[in-house]
């Protein structure tokens, strides 16, 4: 029946209902020499259970993963942001999962490859050591469009087998700045709607975290993929951010908004950045509102199209920011950006519904 594949990271497979004997497949590039690892979870709902895994490539016929191939995953696997990816913040958070026998673990970051790859705890590569159950670094503010290699080593002086080298994993940093590009939110401790507030809210009051909500008839996040994202309809990468909107819902405001209070972009005039570009995408079936976007709480841009809503298809919306430093907004403390659907601060007059789609928010060079 239900199977999901995660290789590396990244989510291959995911046909987590009941059916009969079914092939599924994924696709993802592989290096020669590295590995990487995966996790494959599965159930059986009745009937027979049958369960396979193989590869094939242009170079290997189409066979189950021999036994050979296969090992204990004692080095750190499952890059975060995973190898090669382009387009990173200049604030990410480096993540990994722990090998199996790993006590500690030694992190090595710089520019080079070649570098990085002969670095011991000696080399200037070397960064820090981080116990086990804190598999994270900070490397702080990067350059703008700068490839960078890292590699984790795990440590454990008990064992005579230690350390284990770990693969040189990259990433490229981003040409612009990066407002939301919706890829670090999961299912855990950094779920959709503790940055993006709506009109539901999050928790139990009385209990860290929560927040009653926006008052508006927003509903943000899907709790029915394994991230609570959008992991289907993206622009970029794997996730984007759903957007619920209900403009005549009981007890709420009759216009739709989330919200996100920044931390980093704030100044938006660092490397002379000058337009704020945010992907959407509608559906045919929604009710036609106005989509906006407001800076501070206070300055309100609204969309050309007033059927915005409706495109089924991937749109690039670019605003100048000008427009609302006319409105205002002083552009080098920007501390919060809210999208909404409908008229803002409509309280009175009932609307329209319907799903949105959003993804990769950023500030670029005009």
């Amino acid at each position: 029946d239900g199977v999901r594949l995660w290789v590396d990271g990244q989510q291959l497979i995911n046909n987590w209902t009941g059916h009969s004997v079914t092939e599924n497949r994924g696709r993802i590039d592989l290096l020669a020499g590295q590995t990487y690892g995966f996790v494959l979870e599965y159930f059986e709902d009745g009937g027979s259970a049958v369960i396979d895994l193989g590869w094939e490539s242009p170079r290997t016929p189409k066979q189950l993963i021999p036994q050979a191939a296969l090992s204990l995953p004692l080095k750190a696997r499952d890059a975060k942001p995973s190898n090669g990816t382009a387009n990173v913040r200049q604030t990410v958070v480096l993540k990994w999962n722990p090998g199996e026998a790993a006590a500690s673990h030694q992190v090595y970051f710089g520019v080079d490859e070649q570098a990085l790859k002969n670095a011991d705890a000696g080399s200037p590569e070397y960064k820090k050591t981080r116990n086990l159950g804190s598999e994270s670094y900070e490397p702080g503010k990067l350059e703008w469009g700068t490839e960078y290699f890292w590699r984790i080593d795990e440590v454990n002086n008990l064992n005579p087998d230690s350390p284990w080298i770990g693969n040189v994993w990259s990433f490229t940093t981003a040409d612009y700045l990066i407002i939301d590009d919706f890829e670090d939110y999961d299912a855990g401790e950094n779920q959709i709607w503790y940055a993006w507030l709506d009109g539901l809210g999050y928790g139990v009051q009385g209990t860290e975290p929560y927040s009653p909500g926006n008052g508006t008839g927003s509903a943000v996040g899907d709790e029915t993929s394994s991230s609570y994202t959008e992991e289907t309809n993206v622009h970029g990468g794997r996730q984007a951010m759903p957007l619920f909107y209900n403009n005549d819902q009981q007890f709420s405001a009759k216009y739709s908004e989330v919200e996100m209070t920044l931390v980093y972009p704030r100044d938006w005039t660092e490397k002379v950045v000058g337009v704020l570009t945010i992907w959407f995408m509608g559906e045919p079936d929604n009710v036609a509102e106005p989509l906006y976007v407001a800076l501070n709480g206070s300055a309100v841009v609204t969309h050309d199209n007033p059927d915005a809503a409706l495109v089924g298809e991937w749109m690039r919306w670019d605003i100048d920011l000008q427009v609302f430093a006319d409105k205002g907004i002083d552009l080098t403390n920007v501390d919060k950006i809210a999208i909404g659907l409908g008229t803002r601060g409509n309280i009175t007059t009932p609307g329209g519904s319907g799903k949105m789609y959003f993804d990769d928010i950023g500030l670029y060079r005009p």
